[in-house]
This record gives structure tokens, sequence and C-alpha cells, in this order.
């Protein structure tokens, strides 16, 4: 379904992009930090499991628009990438600053913070854009169904986020501390990523 550089090119944007510091990640440390590595480890994985709703709808979407009108979907990619290079802009041009703090939030059972987590990115329509713009980037059309490409991409793509986001709750205390004792490290993961985000999004824009 996936061949191996597709794979593992893919993989690897996923985690640098995952890594850099962001609201997902900063809360799940936030959480760690104020509620305890295993409330921490919960919300992440919530979170991260918030990445499969995204995955559906951009394989209906997609797959709808490859069907329907390939001039469509090439104006999807172009769109899609040129939102990736003002991504990745704009985190080149950040000057960080990312401070990891508590979380204030009353106590709460374990399932239910894994579904306010789950909740908290399946809603935000920033991940849709996101999504929307990165999946289609690993396509290869000439493989054959681009729906269960994409599915397999964001599949992969919440695997690896469960993982990172997993070993963010459980290692909240000392990443907390180590980023807010070092903010030159958050914008050295913002230039990472923003260099990324300009690359994916170029390779877009001009791909056929």
């Amino acid at each position: 379904m996936l061949t191996f550089e597709q794979f593992f090119g893919f993989l690897l944007a996923a985690m640098l992009i995952t890594a850099s510091p962001g609201p997902d990640n900063l809360m799940v440390l936030g959480m760690g930090i104020s509620k305890g590595r295993k409330r921490g480890i919960v919300f992440g994985l919530g979170c991260a499991l918030g990445c499969l709703s995204h995955t559906v709808l951009a394989v209906i979407g997609v797959s709808a628009m490859i069907a329907a009108s390939p001039a469509a979907f090439a104006a999807l990619k172009i769109a899609g990438g040129l939102y990736l290079v003002w991504l990745g802009v704009n985190a080149l041009r950040s000057r960080g600053g990312a401070k990891v703090e508590a979380v204030q939030a009353d106590e709460q059972g374990l399932t239910k913070l894994f579904f306010k987590g789950v909740f908290a990115n399946a809603i935000n329509p920033k991940v849709v854009l996101f999504f929307l713009s990165f999946l289609p980037q690993f396509i290869i059309p000439a493989n054959g169904n681009a729906g269960l490409q994409m599915a397999a991409l964001g599949v992969t793509f919440t695997a690896q986020a469960a993982v990172l986001f997993g070993l963010l709750g459980y290692f909240s205390g000392s990443i907390g501390q180590w980023l807010n004792t070092r903010p030159k490290a958050g914008v050295i993961l913002d230039r990472i990523a923003g260099a990324v985000f300009v690359a994916l999004g170029l390779r877009l824009i001009v791909s056929r």
C-alpha cells in the first residue's frame, strides 16, 4: 500500500512536526506537570487519537475530490502547499518563547480526561486544515487507491503522535523544566519544523 520511501519519509516529517512546540504537546506537558505523569499520558493519548477523526474527513473528502475532478484535486494540492509554506514561514520567523505551564483543572477521572483530549483535538479547525494540506503531499496516485494511502498515512501519524505524546506525559517534569530553562531549544525546534513545512509545501505546489 505504501512504499518504503513513502512511509519513512512521511514518518520522519510527522515526528519532526509533532515534536515541535505547539498547543497540544505543551498542554500534555502542562497536564503531566500539574496532575502527574499518568494523567499526562492519558491526555496525550486522547489528543493523538483525535487525529483519527481528521483522517476520516481527509480520506472521504480527498477521495471524492480525486474521483470527481483531478483538476479540483490539483487545486487542493496547490492551496495545501501554500498553507504549509505559510505555516513554515511563521515558524521560521518565530522567536520561540514556548513555555510549559501547569494546567489548572479540577480532578477528573482518567476516562474523562482521555476523551477530553480526543475532543480537544477533534474540534480544532487548524488540525483539519493541516491534515488536508499535509497528507496529500505523500499520496502517490500511480500506486492506486488514494483513499487507502490516506488512511494508512493518517493511522501512521496517529500512532507516532500517541508514542511521542505518551513519552511527553511520562517525562513531563524533566522535559518541561528543560524547555523552560532553555528558550533556544524551542526556537531550534521551530526552525526545523518551519523548514520541513516550507519544503513540503513547495514540493506539493510543484509536484504533478
